[in-house]
């Protein structure tokens, strides 16, 4: 705009401003009224929700530890699953071994044994046990679906053979990956 009939000419930081590229402002901003300076906005009477970092990660953790402790035999209590603790044991001892915090020490299989075998070996087995002085066994008894009543023989015979034993604090049915319903784990007495 290096017009020579622009004779006025306006110095603003450092650039000189015309008379035509005032107008050319003037006519593309319109009506300008000036702002009262005590007419300021409001703010907001609600602030905006804050969700914090931590608090998401505190959540993810939360849910990871649940889904930690989460077994398949927790999403349908089918009469399949065993689990029982001595009175004075607490609900946490059977939680870890349910999840396997418990090193498995020494197992025993019963398929092919009958009730009587299975039941002298189970004893023997614990006894073995605690002189040994072990923690965490498991003891195998399979699921007894070949059964022709379709009853679980030796499951339900370990169930209350467990649960009249006096070193046995807490059973439970393992993990899926350690026989699922078809094996408990066992936690023993500290022997004296």
């Amino acid at each position: 705009m290096n017009n020579p009939r622009n004779k006025k000419q306006q110095q603003t930081s450092g650039k000189r401003v015309t008379d035509d590229d005032s107008s050319l402002f003037r006519d593309a901003v319109g009506e300008v009224k000036p702002v009262a300076t005590g007419n300021k906005r409001q703010p907001d009477k609600t602030p905006p929700k804050v969700t914090t970092r931590m608090q998401h990660k505190d959540d993810k953790a939360v849910m990871r530890e649940l889904m930690e402790d989460f077994q398949d035999v927790d999403l349908l209590e089918t009469g399949e699953h065993l689990a029982w603790t001595a009175p004075g044991i607490q609900r946490s001892e059977l939680k870890k071994l349910k999840s396997g915090k418990y090193a498995i020490q020494s197992e025993i299989d019963l398929h092919g044994f009958t009730r009587e075998q299975a039941k002298s070996a189970v004893v023997e087995f614990l006894h073995e046990a605690q002189i040994r002085q072990l923690r965490c066994v498991r003891i195998i008894h399979g699921r007894g679906r070949k059964n022709p009543e379709k009853a679980p023989v030796l499951k339900r015979a370990v169930d209350n053979w467990l649960s009249h034993h006096k070193q046995v604090l807490a059973y439970c049915s393992a993990r899926e990956s350690d026989g699922g319903t078809g094996a408990v784990y066992v936690l023993l007495r500290r022997s004296d």
